[in-house]
């Protein structure tokens, strides 16, 4: 058996997330359901490198899992990709060491949140249709406050499984794009359920003159999800990159 990394990217529109539901259809289960066919109908599992929730998308998205070697990875790709429908393309597979791990080895992954002001029927699903005005400069002067290793429990969703809210924030900022669009940008070591949606949240309250670019660190001493607002629609988020050890 041999341990590989598979790159990939998916429209979430379709599915209830990354992860296997009991009922529900979910990026996994397919991907899962392909690798399990090329393999002589023998299970293949696989792991991804995050979670991501119904209606969030991947530009870019990894997973490892075990199978037998590979001759010809072009191959591979070219029929996995015949098989798989079209919300889910795989860009390339390779090796990697026996014991990588495409979720704990991660050193960094960056999350896009994107907002059009005018409607679009070719981005209703990939973007939030938000019709205030916004003033990026506040929202800008408010992401800084996220920088940094800190606690995030108020920008996370409760009773979730994790042993610790401490993120390492190390880039977080607004785009401005054409005709009014915009989104938002953030790297870090690890994310919170739920964190990205909540901080553009609160960020947009910041750019409708809601609340002032220094409430953010309230909000943070908090630690109370209560103290942050409400999370935006799922459809416009991307998981955008994920970063690695060059020698994994």
């Amino acid at each position: 058996m041999q341990r590989y990394f598979i790159e990939l990217a998916y429209n979430g529109e379709e599915y209830y997330g990354w992860q296997r539901q009991p009922r529900q259809i979910s990026i996994q289960e397919v991907i899962e359901g392909c690798l399990t066919k090329l393999n002589s109908n023998n299970e293949v599992k696989v792991l991804g490198c995050g979670r991501t929730d119904t209606g969030v998308h991947a530009n870019h998205f990894i997973l490892h899992t075990e199978i037998s070697a590979i001759e010809d990875t072009e191959k591979f790709i070219f029929k996995m990709n015949s098989m798989l429908p079209q919300s889910i393309v795989i860009y390339n597979m390779f090796v990697v060491k026996e014991n990588s791990h495409a979720r704990f080895n991660a050193t960094s992954r960056t999350y896009r949140y994107f907002i059009h002001r005018n409607k679009d029927p070719f981005k209703q699903a990939q973007s939030w249709l938000l019709r205030n005005d916004l003033d990026l400069v506040k929202m800008n002067e408010a992401a800084q406050h996220l920088i940094g290793k800190q606690d995030f429990t108020s920008l996370s969703k409760i009773h979730t499984d994790v042993k610790t809210n401490i993120c390492n924030v190390q880039l977080a900022h607004w785009v401005q794009l054409d005709n009014g669009a915009c989104y938002f940008e953030i790297t870090a070591d690890r994310f919170l359920r739920n964190m990205v949606r909540a901080t553009v949240g609160t960020l947009v309250d910041v750019g409708m003159y809601k609340s002032k670019p220094d409430y953010i660190r309230t909000i943070l001493d908090a630690m109370e999800r209560q103290a942050a607002s409400t999370s935006v629609p799922a459809r416009g988020l991307f998981l955008w990159k994920v970063e690695y050890p060059k020698d994994i």
